[in-house]
Parts: structure tokens; sequence; C-alpha cells
């Protein structure tokens, strides 16, 4: 990726990061996706831990140095040889910052790289597993997001603190070891109490990041489908229950937000214990060992030095660290790690390619494809027998004991009030939802029972928000095409739905699309219709596909579907797609009806409102195209 510091030879492979479940079932540890992450790249990593160790140098050599100036220089009267055991400590000083400098290099050869590996686990297990027909995994956008990215940050950070800090630690009481065994002695107590608080914290902190974590994503879990649901949750007047969700959702969020928080207080109980309590009893045992002869006052000020400049300031900040980025990462890690674990007989699955998986112009994200079978269909009649469809068992259905026939060759429009549940019945008939009720049938067989590969190429559903990927233009007109479609197939159907203008205008077929999103809706929707027009697609669903398009321009696409050999299906985005359709199916919230355009006029007060308010709607002087020459449904 740009801006990666990796190449691709240290990068380990994405295989290698989709943790394997051991054989209880259970995922490995985070603390194995860390070693997997930074195995690959020890070089840095023991450039690092070099450097670091220069770093440290300082830390290990103050007291000492001080204790020797005071000693050996000012007190003896020799000022010089003071100055000069100063001298060395600024020396030691210079080569840390000499070190600090030179490491960094390092530590971003190791850092840099990591979001990478992650994203790409992370979405290889999600696509692995919906492969092999798992439930959709929302919170996966959670993952992608904040921890992947909380990941990196927290070993970038803990990288370049926690080494040199624990060293400086280290070295701080290891030369107040060397200067006076007795000032250790002094110190020790104290300081192995506070590190049994900080173990004690960190469990503590580890359970409740756990569940702010869990807590976040179970936010995102619940949030997700209930905004991208808006309309069909007015529909069934399930406001309150989706209010009622998401609310107890962030409150378990907060409250595991304040839980974290109040558990950190105990970090400046660590650093009392471990660096003040110390630095107390030095200055308080001070003067009668010195007096008795066991210190010296150079002693004594070296001492107090390590503690002041090297222990204090070290655990501080290592407390600190580890309570907050060590306890977060460790958490973050293990949560990762059991979410891109997968069994052992699972390879990752290849992904499919953008705009296949599943039915033509979808975006892949958008819904996962069901597990398929491996019968083959009579044909592409559409049945469905007993329908019914409900976002939750409580709520009202979106779609309830719809029977429905679509013969091969229909032309049929879906008709209703915006939020009456057309989207989700489309999804319905193309297998992008399951129903909760009754069953589809393509060709006297259930969509699951079909090959996936045959339902593919046989099904196309061209959404509201049509999807241009960066490529060509004849890349992506010919998407969905079998190889060796050949271009005048390609500019026919771009022609046919009246798309040849923006194909002329973009530089033709061999025009680069670099910047999908520059392109207007109404442009992209035109893109789409063609991909599916040039498709072997033998039943075409378009879900508001012409929404962006002028009244002239959609009324050019839908009667080029029209005549296109096999199966048509709009959800109208107009009444015009209504009038022209051969067929048109009413959806009222309680029952569906079906009739031709005439016939429902006479026996359906709401499709007879619906045409009358279209027909009101039309200004005095409206012409074709102007924005009230048509009623729309959404």
């Amino acid at each position: 990726m740009p801006g990666s510091a990796v190449t691709p030879a240290s990068a380990p492979p994405t295989a290698a990061l989709v943790l394997r479940l051991g054989e209880d079932g259970h995922p490995p540890g985070g603390f194995r996706l860390l070693l997997t992450l930074l195995r690959p790249r020890r070089r840095p990593l023991a450039f690092a831990l070099a450097w670091a160790l220069v770093e440290a140098v300082p830390g290990l050599l103050s007291g000492l140095l001080v204790a020797g100036a005071i000693d050996d220089g000012f007190l003896a009267g020799r000022p010089e040889t003071g100055l000069a055991w100063l001298g060395l400590l600024a020396i030691a000083m210079l080569l840390k910052t000499a070190a600090t400098r030179l490491m960094f290099p390092h530590l971003a050869a190791v850092v840099e790289p990591l979001r990478d590996d992650l994203v790409r686990a992370v979405v290889t297990a999600t696509v692995t597993r919906a492969a092999r027909g798992d439930r959709p995994d929302t919170a996966a956008v959670s993952r992608l997001t904040g921890q992947v990215e909380t990941l990196r940050n927290l070993v970038s950070a803990l990288l370049r603190t926690t080494h040199g800090l624990g060293i400086s630690l280290i070295a701080a009481l290891a030369g107040l070891l060397v200067l006076s065994p007795l000032a250790a002695a002094i110190v020790a107590g104290p300081v192995l109490v506070a590190v049994a608080v900080c173990v004690w914290l960190l469990r503590v902190l580890l359970v409740r990041q756990r569940r702010l974590i869990l807590a976040d994503e179970t936010l995102t879990a619940e949030a997700t489908p209930i905004l991208e649901g808006t309309r069909d949750i007015a529909a069934c007047g399930a406001r309150e229950q989706a209010y009622a969700t998401v609310r107890a959702a962030v409150d378990a969020h907060a409250a595991a937000t304040h839980a974290l928080a109040r558990a950190g207080v105990f970090r400046r109980l660590i650093v009392a214990i471990g660096a003040h309590l110390p630095l107390l009893g030095l200055v308080i045992a001070a003067e009668p060992l010195t007096r008795q002869g066991h210190l010296s006052v150079g002693e004594v000020v070296g001492a107090v030095t390590y503690l002041v400049t090297g222990l204090q300031p070290a655990l501080q900040s290592l407390t600190g660290i580890l309570s907050s980025w060590g306890v977060a990462l460790a958490v973050t890690l293990r949560r990762i790690a059991e979410t891109i674990a997968v069994p052992a007989d699972d390879a990752p699955a290849a992904a499919a390619p953008f705009g296949v998986a599943p039915f033509g112009t979808t975006h892949p994200a958008d819904v996962p494809a069901p597990p398929f079978g491996t019968g083959s269909p009579a044909g592409c009649e559409l049945r469905a027998k007993g329908l019914g469809f409900a976002y939750a068992p409580q709520a009202t259905p979106v779609v309830h004991d719809l029977d429905l026939v679509v013969p091969e060759g229909d032309h049929l429009t879906v008709v209703g009030p915006s939020g009456i549940g057309k989207s989700t019945l489309s999804l319905l008939l193309t297998g992008l939802r399951r129903p909760t009720g009754g069953e589809i049938l393509l060709g006297g067989l259930p969509l699951e029972a079909i090959a996936e590969r045959g339902l593919r190429s046989m099904m196309a559903l061209v959404p509201q928000e049509a999807y241009v990927f960066a490529g060509t233009v004849r890349e992506n007109l010919g998407y969905l095409c079998p190889a060796g479609t050949v271009d005048a197939w390609l500019r026919e159907a771009a022609d046919r739905v009246g798309a040849w203008a923006l194909v002329e205008r973009l530089g033709g077929l061999n025009a680069e699309i670099d910047e999908p999103g520059a392109l207007s809706a109404g442009e992209r929707q035109l893109i789409a219709l063609a991909r599916t027009y040039a498709s072997p697609a033998r039943l075409v669903v378009l879900d508001e596909a012409t929404c962006h398009l002028d009244p002239a321009a959609e009324a050019k696409a839908e009667n080029a579907f029209a005549a296109r050999p096999g199966t048509l299906i709009v959800i109208a985005h107009r009444i015009s797609s209504a009038i022209r359709a051969r067929r048109i199916l009413l959806m009222d919230g309680t029952a569906a009806h079906t009739g031709t355009h005439a016939d429902l006029l006479t026996r359906s007060p709401l499709y007879a409102d619906l045409v009358g308010h279209w027909t009101n709607d039309r200004a005095p002087g409206a012409h074709p195209g102007h924005p009230l020459s048509t009623r729309r449904f959404s």
C-alpha cells in the first residue's frame, strides 16, 4: 500500500495471519498473533533493541557518575575531577540522543506494515466465513476501522516507549545496587509491593478493557442494520423497538467505559508505593546512615539521582503505558485473534472479484451470498410461494404471504408507497435476503438448491447505488460477460441503454476510470445498466436503477431491457415505469395485487390514487423531462 515501509518480500503472507482454531475449538491467544506479525521483522527489531540498550547507558551510569563527582571531586577539594565525572555523564546523554535517532527507522520498518497485514487478515477471515455460509459479521466493520488502527498505534507506541522505559528501570535498579547495596535494600521492599499491585491492576484492567471492546462491537452490530433499514423500520412501526435496541447497546458501552476509567485511578497508588515511598525512606534514613558511615554523601545523592531521574519517571510512565496502552493491546490482540481464527479444515477462500458476488452489479460488500446447491433450473420462471419477511419475530412483516408467478419473458413492475418493502422484495427474489416464510423457486428449484455459478449467470440485480470500479470502460462494461466477448457487443449494449454517448465522452472503451467517484450518480447508473445488458443474465431486476436519470433516459433504458430476451422486473421509481410494464405488482403493506395498468385502475383505489397524484402533479405546461412530469414512489 502507499506509504508502507515494508517490501513484498518481508511482508508475511496473508494466509499466515488467518489463525487456525485449536483442537479444543478455541482460538489461539493474542500473543501468538503478535509473534506472527513480528516474526518476519526480526532483523529491524534486533537493531531497535540494540540501540535501546545504548539508550539505557545514562540511566545505568548517572548515579555512579554523580556520586564520584561529589565524593572524589567536589568534597575532596578536586573540582576538576568532579567536572570530569559530570562531563562523562554529558557524553552519555549525547550518546543516548544519537541512539534514539538511529533507532526510529528500524521501529518504522516494524510498525508501518502492521495495518496492511491486519486488514488483509480480517478481510480474509471474514470472506472465508461468508463463503462457508456463516451469519454475516457486521462487527467486522469495527475491527477493520477502530480495532486494527488501534492495534497498529498501540504496537507502535509500545515498541517506541516501553522497551526504553523497561531498560531504564532495570538500569536504575542495577546502578543503585552497584552504588550501594544498602540503599538498594531500602528501595527493594516498596518496589516489590508496587509490582504486586501493578500485576493485580493489569488483570482487572484486562477484564474491563475486553468488556469495552465487546461493547463497542455490539454497538456496531446492533446499530448498523438499524441505520441501513430506517425506511423499513418506519414502515413496520418499529421505531420504539429500534430505539430501545440501540439505547441498550449505548448504555452498555458507556458503563464499560466508566468501569475502565475507575480502575485506572490505582495507577497513582503504584507510583506512590514504588517511587515516592522509597525516596521518602531514603531521605529519612540518610542522616543516621551517613553519620554512622554506612553511606557517603555522594552515595546518598547518587541514590536519590537514580530514584528521581531513573526509577520514578520510568515507573510512572511504564505503569501508565502498560495499564492503558498495554491492556488495550492485549485485549485487542486477543479479540482480533479470535475473529480471524477459522477451523483448520477451512482454507482461506479466494475472494471473488468485485461485482460478481453476489449477482450482477450489486457491490460485493453489501450482502453475503447464501450457501448454494448443485441443481440446474429448467428455465427462468420465478415463483414465490407464501413468501414472507420480517426484520424481527415481533415486527410487522414487510412482505406477507406473497404468492407470485413471473413467467419467463415477462415484464413486471413493482409499485407502492415509499417504505412499503419493494427493495426488500427485490433482495428476496434474487436470494440476497433469506425469507422468514415461504420459498422462492427459479425454474422449479429453490434458489438455495441452484449451483452458485449458474444462479449468478442467470440473475442480475442493479441497485439504486450503482457500482463502478477503477479500470477501463471496457473492463466495467464487460465485467459480467464471458471471456472472449467482442467489443462490438459492448458498444451495442451501451448504445441500447443510452450509455454510448457517455462512453464516447469518457474516451471510448479503452478510457481509464481512475476515480469512479468523479462520475455522477446518473453516469454510474448508465454504466451499470450497460454492464448488465451485456451480461448473459436472463432475469434482470432493476431496483430504482434509473432514479438518477431523466424520464426520457429512463424510458430508453427500460424499453431496451424489455425488448431484450429474458425476464425484467422493475422496482418503480416513477409511475411511468408501471405504464410501460406488461404486468404490475402493487404492494400496499397488507396484501399484494397484480394486474395490468387498466385493470388496477378500476379495482385498486390505492393504485388509482397513485396515478391520480401523478396526473395532478403535472404542472401546467409540463413537458416530457420536466421534473413534475412524473410521479415518484420514493
